[in-house]
């Protein structure tokens, strides 16, 4: 019987851990695979990867299947991962960095919803402080239509997204959960400055 031989790229497995672990503030050396995650994580079943192999990809320096897996995108950031681990790595951390690599490659996004969910929720924020439920919902459904366009989804895909967020819509309403007033915070200068240095 033979067995097939494990061969790590040293340089680009550190290259890759060592930025990530910079982008997220994670340790992710300290994670000895004990696996108290997986067994934690809500979507783990649903995404195939479970925060202790996506931890593991990153240190073997196997950056296509890091950035090209489901838990990047379906991670809930509960932060159960977190709670478990007994060197307290958080993995929702991890995946949101992942996003931004994704991102500044322009690499294409597996879940494009997820992606634009994230982008309406920031640009949202970095223009009141707080979200601002219509701008919000009024970015994220303009994005949804442009993918909807340019993949070839047409015009019934955008109307369908559209009737299913009216109906959304409609409900939230009804419990008080859509504000339609403009609430911006008291010191916008220091949010514009942090939006301004994360870009950085």
């Amino acid at each position: 019987m033979s067995s097939q031989t494990l061969t790590i790229e040293t340089e680009a497995a550190g290259s890759l851990a060592g930025e990530v672990a910079a982008r997220s503030g994670q340790n992710l050396n300290a994670c000895y695979q004990c696996r108290r995650c997986a067994a934690g994580c809500p979507v783990g079943d649903d995404t195939g990867v479970t925060p202790d192999r996506l931890i593991r990809m990153i240190l073997l320096g196997e950056k296509e299947e890091a950035m090209n897996n489901l838990l990047v995108w379906k991670c809930v950031a509960c932060y159960t991962c977190g709670t478990r681990c007994p060197n307290n790595i958080h993995t929702a951390r991890i995946t949101e960095a992942l996003k931004h690599m994704i991102k500044e490659q322009h690499l294409e996004p597996m879940v494009p919803k997820v992606a634009n969910f994230h982008s309406a929720f920031l640009t949202s924020t970095s223009h009141f402080g707080r979200v601002n439920e219509m701008e919000f919902m009024g970015i994220y459904e303009m994005k949804n239509a442009k993918n909807e366009l340019t993949k070839g989804g047409g015009v019934k895909a955008i109307v369908d997204e559209l009737k299913a967020q009216m109906g959304l819509g409609k409900a939230m309403m009804k419990l008080k959960r859509i504000h339609f007033s403009i609430d911006r915070i008291k010191g916008m200068s220091e949010i514009k400055r942090l939006f301004s240095t994360a870009k950085k």
